[in-house]
């Protein structure tokens, strides 16, 4: 209920510039009457206020200077003066404005008006003294999730995973019994698309499958967390999608923008602790500064795209699991962050004192700078901009903000499993549909020096990863229950790089040349048969047809559901077409194989395994005998295709 009381936006008594309302007799005849019952304010007076009101003066907000926290600030009125008199229902601005008296400023704004029953129920609570119970405020709840907490590790088995131990408990409550676990060579291709981004070669999978340890499983994770160079080229296309980095498009031609690839790669493949990475970001260094420098849009922009708001939003959004989008402009309709809390984090990266801004309207006030979560600790608005960056970094990564690790625990939740412990990743102000699980994990990765392999590590040699995979559908129901990973779809960059593998034809160079250190080096393997993988890539057609983003805006999780422009693409595009047709001549290059054994080596590389018998005979009539290079094309064309190579079971 967004009650008008801006000054001079509502003046009841004509011309006579009063702020407080002078109702006719005339305007009292129209109001309903009282309720007349003794009224509850926690059963009959709360609601209404939380149905109509708070959005915009509760929780920290003051539309109009009128703030609804308590029965203290609610006498106190607003901008336009008192708006209730206790024992005046009649006289009190409050009534006049939900019952609509004047036509162009009726309350709530935004959605349903209340009905005659509600304002009686509410005029009768107001000619009662308008009584207020104790324990009710409709002020700044405490935010969610930013606490740490760590709960104990369950004993109800001896499985030697915490995540697991957790799960068991969350399965009994919801009365599921988990299948067996995927097959060894499910498995180890979901592991090897998940770490490194690569199917599995034939020859290392079937080393894997035919081993018989009991721990193999783990040691492959171990061992693909090792391969750094892949691991680093894998996650680059994570990372760029969240810290807006690319190596064309807006900005980079005029100096608006600035690339962070170099410094990114460095610190996957050094495996630089979260907390570092996200100091170096914030506070940042010559080399990773791209990231809250933002984008100096050409022409005119609103204020809600200064560089400076920019790197509030990517911050809050990244790091902290919220969208300051909306409370850049004004309060917030989806959460409890305001436009001074966008302004007070903004200001920090400011040279000067920053005005704030309302949809575009200059406010004439200026925000006190401070984070988003004062309770962290306070910003000195004396210091210098250094001084301030320094310090938003040490806030923001000191062991009391759990939200950080909070935030990174469930968007690497959502990246293996599917969807998120709280969904969306990017409102962290939710309930996890396992609390605990969530705490445990932000607090493993925080003392084990947030190590984020250490984090994937845990989720991946769980049983929870290894149970077979479930469709979720485009919509997960509302009453989501966890059973396994969800099935998903590959990455643009991971198909691409399959077709890679598949065909031979990677790309000649990358966008963005890596001069590595030697300790870098020392980290760092050649990358798959010397090509130059997709992420290192500027977008082509068919990167974009498959999802990858323009990252001129932060992007958190991409669309896994298929669309029209991935379909067209894969049936006729020319980038895709004219890969097929150059792999297949890489197959036929002399000395050509035998048509059974090609059509063997395609369907290992793509599905990690040997075709059925009615495959090799659809496939030899197929390509034709001797193989002919168009039959190879569309062959490959055919295995490409299959949901069994886009998909990740």
């Amino acid at each position: 209920m967004r009650w008008g009381l801006n000054t001079g936006l509502i003046v009841w008594a004509a011309g006579c510039g009063a702020a407080q309302a002078t109702i006719t007799p005339e305007q009292a005849a129209q109001l309903p009457a009282p309720a007349n019952h003794a009224v509850s304010f926690s059963k009959e007076i709360k609601p209404i206020f939380e149905a109509s009101c708070i959005n915009c003066h509760g929780r920290g907000k003051d539309k109009g200077g009128f703030r609804l926290d308590t029965r203290a600030t609610m006498l106190k009125g607003g901008d336009s003066g008192p708006t209730v008199l206790p024992g005046k229902s009649a006289e009190s601005l409050l009534i006049a404005l939900v019952r609509g008296l004047d036509p162009d400023n009726i309350m709530p704004r935004k959605g349903s008006r209340l009905t005659p029953a509600q304002i009686g129920v509410l005029r009768a609570w107001i000619d009662q003294g308008a009584p207020w119970d104790a324990n009710v405020t409709f002020g700044r709840v405490e935010p969610a999730n930013l606490k740490p907490r760590l709960p104990a590790i369950p004993s109800t088995t001896k499985t030697p995973n915490p995540v697991d131990r957790f799960l068991e408990v969350y399965f009994a409550a919801h009365q599921f019994k988990p299948p067996r676990r995927v097959s060894d060579r499910l498995f180890a291709r979901r592991a090897y698309l998940d770490v490194i981004g690569l199917l599995p070669p034939p020859e290392e999978l079937g080393a894997f499958v035919a081993d018989r340890h009991e721990d193999k499983r783990d040691r492959l994770v171990e061992r693909l967390l090792a391969d750094n160079r892949n691991y680093t080229e894998h996650w680059l296309s994570f990372w760029n999608d969240l810290l807006r980095n690319d190596y064309k498009g807006t900005g980079y031609i005029d100096g608006g923008r600035k690339q962070i690839t170099h410094w990114l790669y460095s610190a996957l493949l050094t495996n630089m602790p979260y907390n570092e990475f996200v100091a170096e970001l914030v506070n940042a260094t010559p080399d990773s500064e791209g990231f809250t420098k933002g984008i100096v849009w050409r022409g005119v922009v609103n204020a809600s795209q200064t560089p400076q708001m920019q790197a509030a939003q990517n911050i809050a959004q990244v790091f902290m699991g919220v969208n300051l989008k909306c409370a850049s402009c004004h309060d917030s309709f989806i959460n409890d962050l305001t436009l001074a809390d966008a302004y007070g984090l903004a200001g920090i990266y400011a040279d000067g004192p920053l005005e704030m801004v309302r949809c575009d309207m200059p406010t004439g006030k200026k925000a006190e700078l401070k984070f988003l979560y004062p309770e962290l600790g306070a910003i000195d608005p004396k210091a210098d901009k250094p001084a301030r960056l320094k310090r938003l970094a040490e806030i923001i990564t000191q062991r009391q903000d759990a939200r950080l690790t909070r935030t990174l625990v469930n968007r690497l939740w959502e990246r293996f499993m599917g969807r998120g412990l709280i969904q969306s990743v990017d409102d962290m102000e939710k309930t996890a549909w396992d609390p605990d699980l969530l705490d445990w994990l932000a607090e493993d990765l925080a003392a084990h020096n947030c190590d984020v392999k250490h984090l994937i590590r845990q989720i991946l040699s769980s049983r929870a990863y290894q149970l077979p995979a479930v469709n979720l559908g485009e919509q997960p129901p509302p009453d989501f229950v966890f059973r396994g990973p969800a099935v998903r779809r590959l990455s643009a960059e991971q198909f691409r790089d399959a077709l890679t593998r598949l065909t031979g034809i990677g790309y000649s160079s990358p966008a963005a040349e890596m001069t590595l250190s030697e300790s870098e080096q020392e980290r760092s393997a050649p990358s798959i048969q010397g090509k130059v993988r997709a992420a290192l890539v500027a977008a082509d057609p068919l990167l974009v047809a498959l999802g990858r983003p323009n990252r001129e805006q932060v992007l958190t999780s991409r669309a896994s559901a298929a669309t029209t422009l991935q379909a067209l693409e894969l049936t006729n595009g020319e980038t895709l077409a004219d890969l097929l047709r150059r792999g297949a001549g890489n197959l036929l290059t002399a000395p050509a194989p035998a048509p059974g054994d090609l059509i063997s080596v395609v369907y290992e590389k793509a599905l990690g395994r040997k075709p059925t018998a009615p495959e090799l005979q659809g496939a030899l009539e197929l390509i034709g005998q001797p193989a002919q290079s168009a039959g190879v094309e569309d062959l490959l064309w055919a295995v490409a295709m299959l949901p069994e190579f886009q998909l990740i079971y």
